[in-house]
């Protein structure tokens, strides 16, 4: 019996390991091709290390665009993530305090309906978005990227928040009532504290959405040197002439360490936010 669980237990990791090996191919070739010369990319692209490895391409990458290097692209991305990020935050947390703690009317219709926008696309509203936006004159600037995440417009973070308020116990609030604290100061000084797992988890998938948000900065951001990382990739791709595929990769390398580096560091505080959310199931 011992023999075969083990068998059973060699079966499993091993295909794990080759599934997990398929998933991540596309981008460890990515990688390595970053350390290819250009032109012999797609000519040795079946082998995945290469043949002359070179740093050239970073070096190229780097310089950017118009007098624009490719640091400037990044601080655009940084600037637009972290403070999209912090909007997105904590506003979900206030509103997802509010139906978890206040009685108003319309409480149940008001959150059924964040429900719903949940589940509508993105692209339904992206039309009705940009006519907006452009009569508030925000295109062509980082408005339509960061203002509306001041009011809790991504309906998962308040559910996240909501199911993680609701699992601490009242009995707190009350004793913070008879020790004197408001509504804000019970929401500053018990909550908030508390809540502090599901805004680290809230935190690190909003960075990675605004990180990689090719489709916004695309529809709103006009001046090629306000444009985030995302964005700016495409520039080394010129359908009219030649493409710089080596640079392209080289800077798509760099672009995800932020997003590994912040997912690696807070990973703890992820699965603690999730497990004690009540989205595990």
């Amino acid at each position: 019996m011992k023999a075969k669980n083990r068998m059973h237990n060699i079966i499993y990791h091993v295909l794990v390991f080759l599934f997990g090996l398929v998933m991540i191919y596309p981008l460890l070739w990515m990688i390595f091709s970053s350390f290819k010369p250009t032109n012999t990319i797609f000519a040795t692209a079946a082998t995945l290390l290469p043949e002359n490895w070179t740093a050239a391409n970073y070096a190229t990458g780097w310089k950017g665009f118009a007098n624009v290097p490719f640091g400037r692209f990044f601080a655009n991305s940084l600037f637009i993530s972290t403070i999209a990020t912090i909007g997105t935050v904590f506003s979900s947390v206030l509103v997802a305090y509010g139906f978890s703690r206040c009685k108003f009317p319309g409480k149940k219709l008001l959150f059924s309906a964040m429900l719903i926008t949940m589940m509508l696309p993105a692209q339904v509203l992206m039309i009705p978005q940009y006519l907006w936006y452009n009569q508030l004159g925000w295109v062509g600037s980082y408005l339509p990227l960061i203002v509306p995440y001041f009011f809790a417009i991504q309906g998962f973070f308040v559910y996240l928040m909501n199911n993680f308020i609701d699992g601490i116990p009242r009995d707190l609030d009350e004793a913070a009532r008879i020790d004197g604290c408001s509504f804000y100061g019970i929401f500053a000084r018990v909550i908030l504290p508390l809540v502090v797992p599901a805004m680290i988890t809230a935190t690190i998938f909003s960075f990675i959405w605004r990180w990689d948000d090719f489709l916004g900065a695309l529809l709103y951001v006009k001046n090629s040197a306000q444009y985030p990382a995302c964005l700016a990739l495409k520039l080394f791709c010129d359908p009219g002439s030649s493409s710089d595929y080596g640079a392209m990769f080289a800077m798509a390398t760099l672009s995800i360490l932020p997003v590994v580096i912040i997912f690696i560091s807070l990973q703890k505080y992820l699965v603690d936010g999730i497990a004690t959310s009540g989205l595990k199931g």
